[in-house]
Formats: structure tokens, C-alpha cells, sequence
């Protein structure tokens, strides 16, 4: 990619006051990739009052900008009290609510003449208005400083797709003779930029120990490697020729480098510093909106780099890195990527480490699963150019004599123990990154470091479980996953009996393999970047291909119940085994069912008249399965098919079988049918009066039947009785002339063949 050129204009006066810092513009080179299309501007806009307790700006039209903030003269300078913004939206042209600017920052050494003391920047996105209200705390003597005004940053538009977003156009910035558009600082000069690595820029944070005595700002101008003078360890100095880049045990992760988020490398021109090492990495926010579109990181990047340059003075951007909520990792401070530069993101501990910074406000919003993965490689990367472990501690030299947000005393010169990955607020009194990303630290330290979190197998596609076991006929898709990210992980393995049979990428969240016959246990390895492995609780698998077996045929018999002349009830019964486990056994004609693997029968009816097939069929875990269809055909016999012996009258009615039914009340009467079947059913009809009846089956009585009934019933099939297979049978009926109820009337037979 070719590199950006960028030039500087001098300080600009706009019409009323108004006084643009050094502006970012395009190069003059039509062919440079990606040159501005609209450049950063910074703007200073005067505070007015005279009061030593309140000063402000009353609401003014401005064109387009999206970052702000309050600086006054004196970096040593503190303000005591609480200054607000509220801006208007481009967008909606809505006023915002007012909005609290962080004031508590690491303090400055050794400032130097041209740096402000500042609060900490504020993304608000798109905005053409802005209000300002700054008050002096309440039982406080101390006056506010001098020099108050609002800084406006306006990202500008550098690259094609940002030319193409809405809301581009280039504009004039504050009004034309707007009369609450006045300036009364002085421009910083960009050449001179003062002190900038002594400093941590204020990622939100909130100071609680005391703060330095309000001076006006000294008038040297020390170089960056003078002015860092304070937070450098007494044993280390950076390398005059600069250092050369050691390899890491950790992939680099892609990093958005300077000219990709569009930095005018003209406004620092100053030559890097460079450390000896990096030993621990220090994770910060930047404080400002999390509603931000990941597509304006670039943009907000820009914006904290001018913020930090042209506003407060600084020789570059404080941070090393910075990432978004969408987890894409932006170089900060110049220098490259791969070398210790040294930054100034954490007072007091610069000269040993390396900054992140998470673009956003995390004090009450945890920060995205991306954004922690980001940092995690972003610090395994770094840390592994020096052998570090992530999930380690180590030693820094303190530069500076201070407390931390947990009140931990440091005495400059002094060794203390840090996490690798530590907060900004284990290293200063500031609230930074915010107490929900603060809990999430030991996470990044486990991602960082490995081994793989949270692995385990969720399902093993082409087995089914009995119990703890699963079963399959041979190709299985194991199914997993884990806590840490993906771009974490180098591989995941599938393991059968412990060895390695596939080998997939470490974003992956399943794998196939096949398993020979047998029992064999499967588990999945993770690999993570660092070389450690993890691996998941194992599933034992058994691989086999018997189908099962009926050991029962599937066969129908009559039941009792109603029979109608197109339906008789029956009882549908089998029995299935199988050799490992049986799963299920399931009806696929004449209707469908499924049936755990200990039913063996169910109630069904069955077409009279016509053969149906009952076609079963079973099957065990593994997937393999056994299919059985008999046919059956159920036949009604009437009563004017029975042979006749004694006294019988034909009755008709549309409640009986066929329109017509036999029906006698003398004793002895019979009717006998003989057919060749399965099963057979004698039908009646029912009442308070019927009376009681014999059955006979191949000349040997079988039953004594009571038809009595508390309501009456058509169609019944009173009795049944069924045989192991089709033979010719015998069924006689015999009146008994029970006394007071001796009527027995009859519908017929029903047989199965």
C-alpha cells in the first residue's frame, strides 16, 4: 500500500473568533491510494464569563463535527469542578442531553510550553451545534482556569468508502460572523509538540488522589525522550538506533495501520521512541458513546490522534493500539507495529509496556465477545515477541511516585508485580477501562494465554444416545464448541481411541469421520495458538450394522368394540429385538404410528373385507432397521349365514349389521358358523333385557356370555378369541333363557383370515 502524504496549513481565523488548528490536507498527487476527500479540521471556540466559578458558550451553529472536548492553559493545571456539553445531531437536528466531560487525568510531567491541560475527548457523532457549561465544584476556593474554550474535531473524509457515506460534504465550520463564535487560545504548534509520552491520555478515568497544584504551564519545550523522563524506568533507555523486531510465539493478528484510518503524519513529525521491551500490556477505553458504527472507527481514531496533537500538545497519539467494538485493531503511535514504541497510555509505567485502548465507554457496558478477542490476540502477540506468558505476572520499574485506583502505593524507582495484562487502574487512581471491562481482564488473560476454554462435544451428527452411549453405523459428525474465540485457536482434532483421525481449522465447530465395528470413545482437541491443548469429556461410540428383528410377525386380532360393516376393531400386536439396543418400531401402513422399543401392541380398526397390509418397522440406535408387511383380511359372517337350531326371529333396523339380526329367547336355540382364520368376534346387540348365551369353539364350550347392558348397544363384538396362525374353526352359540331376560340377539361373525 503506498503511504499517505499529508500537509500542514498554519492556524487559520475564522470569521468571529473561531481558530482552526493545523489542518489535514490531501496530497497533491492525483494518483496517492485513498487520499482525503475532506481533511481534519480543529477548531477552538472561546468559553465566555468572567466569574471565577462559571464560564460558558451559549448554543451555536456550527458546521459538521463529531469529537469535542474542553482544554484550558496549563497542563499542570487542574479544574476543579464539572464542565458539560450538549451538541446537535446533524441527523435529527436534535439537541442532546447534556453530557458530563471526563476532567481527572493523569498528571503531566515536565510539560512543555505549548501543551494544554484537557478533558478527556468526547465522541458524539455527526454534529453542526454546540452548548458548554463549565462550573467550579461546589466548596472549592480554587478559580477556573484560564484559557477555557471547546475544541471541536471534525474527522474529515479520507478514504473512498467514507467519501461515499452520507454526511460527507465538505463545509465551512462555524457560522459567518456568528457572535458566540470567539477564540482566546493559542494554536498549538504542531512542530513543537511538547511532552507526550509522560503523560497517559484520560481514558475516562476519575482521580481520586490529589491532584497537582494549579501552576501555569512551564515554558520549555522538552523533547518527547525529556518529557518521559518521569515514567521511565531508572534502568532502561530507549535504543538510539532503534530497535529490531523479534519474532513472536503468537500470530500477529491484522492491525489497520496508519495510513488505512487516515493519519496526517505531518502534524508529528517527530521521530518514535522505543523501549527495551515490552513486559506487561496495559488495556484502557477511550471513553465517549458506544452507539458508534464500527464504520466510523476510523474516523473516531482520527479524531482522538488530532485531539491528542493539536489540542493537548502531544507529540502523537497516546495509545499503542486502539480496537473497536467490532474487534478491528487500529495502529496508534507511530513506529511500527512490531517494535516496543514507547507510548503514553498509563503515568508511570510507559517504559515497560504497551497500550490498548477499546473505543467506547465501558464503566457501565461490558465490552463486546470482539472487542475481547481482539485485545487477546492484540496482547498474545505482543507479550510472545518477548517470551511472555499472558496469564503471568511480571515486574515493572515504577516512573513516577503515585497510588492507584486501589489506593496501592508506588515509589519511582521501585519494582512492583503486575498482571501481563493488566488495567490502566492497577497502574493509576482513574476508573479506566471501567468497571465492566475491568472484570473482563482475567477473560482476555485466559483467551490470550490458552489453553482453548469451555470446549465441549454438543451433539455427534449420525449416532443416536441410549443412555451414555452412543450408537451409529459407521459416519459420525462430531459437533463442539468453546469459550474462546475461534481466531484464537490453531485447531481442532478429532480424536478415536485417543488418536488423532481429522484435523480441522481452529474457527471450525464440527468434523466428520468414519468409525470401524465396535466401541470406540470420542473426544475433540483444541490447539490453541499458544501450543497448549484441551480437550472435551469423551463419548463412548459403538459402530455396528445388525438390523433388528420381529421376533413376533406383526398380526392383527379382533378386540372388543363397535363393528361397522366397512370397519372392525382390532388389536394391532408384534414383538422386535435387537442386538445392541432397540430404538423404536414404528407403523407405516395402512396408517402411521411410532411406538417405544417396549410397546408390542396398539387398539387400531381394520377395512373390512379388503387384505391390508400392516407393514412394521424396527429399528435400533445405530440407524439400521428391519421392515416386516403382512396382510390381513377381516370378513363379516352374518347371522343368515349360521346354521340354525331351535326357534329364531329375523329382526330388522338400521342399528344391525346389514339392516337385519337373528334373535331368540328360547333355550337351547343355537347358531353355528364355521369358517378358516385367525381370529374370530361374535357381534350382538345389547340392552337391560338381554339375556345370557354360550359359545362353543370346536365342540368345547369356551364361555358363558351375559349381554345385559345398562344402555342399549348395537354392533358389539362381545367375545373374542384368537389363534398362533389361520386354521378352520367352529363357533356355536347357545341361548341359556336366562330368567326374566332370556333374548339374545345377534349380528353376526367376524373372522380375520
Amino acid at each position: 500500500m503506498k503511504r499517505r502524504v499529508w500537509l500542514t496549513l498554519g492556524a487559520v481565523v475564522l470569521g468571529g473568533g473561531g481558530v482552526t488548528y493545523a489542518v489535514a490536507s490531501p496530497s497533491s498527487d492525483s494518483g496517492a491510494t485513498g487520499r482525503a476527500k475532506r481533511p481534519v479540521k480543529v477548531y477552538a471556540l472561546a468559553l465566555k464569563g468572567t466569574a471565577a466559578d462559571r464560564q460558558d458558550l451559549a448554543r451555536t451553529d456550527t458546521s459538521q463535527f463529531s469529537m469535542l472536548g474542553v482544554s484550558w492553559a496549563g497542563a499542570t493545571t487542574r479544574l476543579h469542578g464539572t464542565a458539560q456539553v450538549r451538541t446537535r445531531s446533524t441527523a435529527t437536528g436534535e439537541w442532546s442531553a447534556w453530557r458530563d466531560l471526563e476532567l481527572n487525568v493523569d498528571p503531566l510531567e515536565k510539560p512543555g510550553r505549548r501543551v494544554r491541560g484537557a478533558s478527556e475527548p468526547l465522541w458524539v457523532g455527526s454534529s453542526d451545534g454546540v452548548q458548554v457549561q463549565v462550573v467550579r465544584k461546589n466548596g472549592t476556593t480554587t478559580a477556573l482556569p484560564k484559557g477555557l474554550e471547546v475544541n471541536l474535531v471534525d474527522p474529515g473524509v479520507v478514504t473512498d468508502a467514507e467519501a461515499e457515506a452520507p454526511g460527507s460534504e465538505p463545509a465551512a465550520f462555524v457560522a459567518e460572523g456568528s457572535p458566540d463564535a470567539t477564540s482566546s487560545s493559542t494554536p498549538a504548534d504542531p512542530a513543537s509538540p511538547g511532552d507526550g509520552t509522560a503523560v497517559t491520555p484520560t481514558d475516562g478515568q476519575t482521580a481520586t488522589s490529589p491532584a497537582p497544584t494549579d501552576t501555569t504551564t512551564s515554558t520549555a519545550a522538552p523533547t518527547d525522550s525529556s518529557s518521559a523522563s518521569a515514567s521511565a524506568s531508572p534502568s532502561a533507555s530507549p535504543s538510539p538506533t532503534g530497535p529490531t523486531a523479534p519474532p513472536s510465539t503468537r500470530p500477529q493478528p491484522p492491525i489497520v495501520d496508519r495510513a488505512g484510518w487516515g493519519a496526517d503524519e505531518s502534524i508529528s513529525p517527530q521521530a518514535p521512541e522505543y523501549n527495551a521491551d515490552v513486559k506487561a500490556v496495559f488495556v484502557h477505553h477511550t471513553d465517549g458513546a458506544n452507539d458508534y458504527s464500527c464504520t466510523d472507527s476510523p474516523s473516531i481514531v482520527r479524531s482522538i490522534y488530532a485531539y491528542h496533537v493539536q489540542v493537548e500538545g502531544w507529540k502523537d497519539i497516546g495509545y499503542n493500539f486502539l480496537v473497536d467494538k467490532c474487534g478491528t485493531i487500529f495502529e496508534g503511535r507511530k513506529g511500527g507495529v512490531d517494535l516496543p514504541v514507547l507510548g503514553a497510555h498509563t503515568y508511570g509505567w510507559n517504559r515497560e509496556s504497551a497500550g490498548i485502548a477499546v473505543l467506547g465507554d465501558y464503566t457501565t457496558t461490558s465490552a463486546s465477545n470482539a472487542a475481547l478477542a481482539s485485545i487477546a490476540r492484540l496482547a498474545a502477540w505482543k507479550l510472545g515477541q518477548y517470551g511472555a506468558d499472558p496469564a503471568g505476572t511480571t515486574q515493572l520499574t515504577a516512573g513516577a511516585t503515585q497510588k492507584n485506583y486501589f489506593s496501592t502505593g508506588f515509589t519511582a524507582g521501585s519494582a512492583y508485580t503486575f498482571q501481563r495484562i493488566s488495567g490502566h487502574r492497577d497502574g493509576y487512581n482513574t476508573q479506566c477501562p471501567g468497571n465492566t471491562l475491568y472484570p473482563q481482564l482475567p477473560t482476555i488473560r485466559a483467551w490470550a494465554a490458552g489453553p482453548v476454554q469451555g470446549l465441549k462435544i454438543t451433539s455427534l451428527g449420525g449416532a443416536t444416545a441410549s443412555g451414555s452411549t452412543y450408537y451409529t453405523k459407521g459416519a459420525i459428525t462430531a459437533h463442539w464448541t468453546a469459550t474462546t474465540p475461534g481466531s484464537l485457536i490453531k485447531s481442532f482434532q478429532l480424536l478415536v481411541d485417543g488418536k488423532t483421525v481429522a484435523t480441522t481449522s481452529g474457527t471450525a465447530t464440527s468434523v466428520g469421520a468414519t468409525l470401524p465395528l465396535g466401541s470406540h470413545t470420542i473426544a475433540v482437541r483444541a490447539v490453541h495458538q499458544s501450543g497448549k491443548t484441551a480437550t472435551s469429556s469423551a463419548l463412548t461410540v459403538v459402530a455396528e450394522t445388525t438390523a433388528p428383528t420381529f421376533t413376533t410377525t406383526p398380526r392383527i386380532s379382533l378386540r372388543s368394540g363397535t363393528v361397522n360393516t366397512s370397519a372392525v376393531p382390532v388389536t394391532l400386536g408384534w414383538k422386535a429385538t435387537d442386538d445392541k439396543a432397540l430404538q423404536s418400531v414404528k407403523l407405516l401402513s395402512p396408517t402411521t404410528a411410532t411406538f417405544s422399543p417396549t410397546t408390542t401392541s396398539s387398539s387400531r380398526t381394520a377395512t373390512s373385507g379388503t387384505a391390508t397390509t400392516w407393514s412394521m418397522r424396527a429399528y435400533d440406535y445405530a440407524g439400521n432397521y428391519r421392515t416386516s408387511s403382512p396382510a390381513y383380511t377381516p370378513a363379516i359372517l352374518q347371522e343368515s349365514s349360521a346354521t340354525k337350531t331351535g326357534s329364531w326371529t329375523t329382526r330388522s333396523s338400521t342399528s344391525y349389521l346389514g339392516g337385519k339380526s337373528y334373535s331368540s329367547g328360547s333355550k337351547g336355540a343355537g347358531l353355528t358358523w364355521t369358517f378358516t382364520g385367525r381370529s374370530a368376534a361374535w357381534v350382538v346387540s345389547r340392552a337391560s333385557t338381554s339375556g345370557q348365551a354360550y359359545v362353543y369353539v370346536d365342540g368345547t364350550k369356551a364361555a358363558t356370555v351375559d349381554l345385559k347392558s345398562a344402555t342399549t348397544l348395537y354392533r358389539q363384538a362381545i367375545w373374542t378369541k384368537s389363534w398362533s396362525s389361520s386354521a378352520k374353526h367352529t363357533i356355536k352359540v347357545v341361548v341359556v333363557g336366562t330368567s326374566g331376560r332370556p333374548t339374545v340377539t345377534t349380528d353376526g361373525l367376524v373372522y380375520i383370515k
